[in-house]
């Protein structure tokens, strides 16, 4: 009796793979300055927030949890490797889709300089390593080197969204961008020693006669008062120096720098107030001074 061939075993296709998001997540994390707000122009606002994705999560990844330095490192070199991918034209793997999926539309669309990005990642991973070996700043030209890759690169960013590339612009960016970033640091003092994150120059702290064991114990004494000041100072002749700037982007984009830059000079503004005392009490922005910086803002 003949018997037929055994039927072939059905074919199981793939579960196909979900397209990645187009769009970015809104910004939630708390800022000094507007970040694609309403005056952001509405069609860079996604643009916009798709930067400010990528950069966030990264800096989350040296920075946040309990991870050791080399599970940080391990997962910036991994993060480093899918923006390579994805700027190649590979579809993002799954892991960060949320980040890459629209940092790729974003690439794809505006054709975004690559390198800029990746400047970002060189200086997160500085900061994890210096964190690790317990390093600082020899000198604020050391400092400015890290600023011009964990800061600069994201207002040359959005300048290339805006159309604006004459060399005037991307200099007083650069200016406005490494004021942002030492901002940062003199905020932050009470936050950042403790967990081992030095950005106070050493030849400043030599200068004014700051001792690392005052300065570790977060204690206000008349140098370090003189050092946080000083470093205040230089911060703010910085931001005075990019302020042209506002003038030269066109439209509502030129209003928001307007309060990019307010805002870093109203922190600023508390630094000063607290006369070395940001070494324990973390100046922040409450509603009322947004309504001083967009009086400033109005009259620049």
């Amino acid at each position: 009796m003949n018997q037929r061939p055994p039927a072939p075993a059905p074919h199981t296709a793939a579960a196909p793979q979900p397209p990645a998001p187009l769009v970015a997540a809104p910004v939630t994390h708390y800022e000094n300055f507007p970040v694609a707000s309403l005056l952001c122009p509405p069609h860079l606002r996604q643009p916009i927030a798709a930067i400010y994705a990528f950069a966030r999560t990264a800096d989350d990844i040296a920075d946040e949890g309990d991870a050791t330095p080399a599970q940080r490192l391990a997962e910036l070199a991994a993060y480093r490797a899918e923006l390579a991918r994805v700027a190649a034209g590979q579809p993002p793997a799954a892991r960060w889709v949320a980040v890459f999926g629209p940092l790729q539309a974003v690439l794809h669309k505006h054709q975004l300089p690559v390198p800029l990005l990746d400047d970002l990642l060189s200086a997160f991973i500085q900061d994890v390593q210096k964190t690790r070996d317990a390093q600082g700043y020899a000198d604020r030209a050391e400092l400015l080197d890290y600023c011009r890759r964990s800061a600069n690169p994201v207002g040359r960013l959005l300048l290339h969204l805006y159309g604006v590339s004459d060399a005037q612009a991307l200099e007083e960016s650069d200016a406005i961008c490494t004021a942002l970033q030492l901002i940062n640091f003199w905020q932050d003092l009470s936050v950042d020693i403790p967990r081992g994150r030095h950005y106070l120059p050493h030849t400043d702290c030599t200068r004014h006669g700051a001792g690392p064991a005052e300065l570790q114990a977060l204690q206000s004494t008349p140098e370090n008062a003189r050092l946080i000041a000083d470093c205040a100072r230089w911060a703010r002749n910085s931001m005075v120096h990019g302020a042209p700037l506002v003038h030269r982007v066109p439209g509502r984009a030129g209003w928001e720098l307007r309060l990019v830059v307010q805002g870093g000079l109203r922190i600023l503004d508390k630094v000063d107030a607290l006369q070395g005392a940001s070494l324990h009490t973390r100046p922040r922005l409450q509603a009322w001074d947004w309504l001083v910086m967009l009086g400033r803002a109005l009259v620049m």
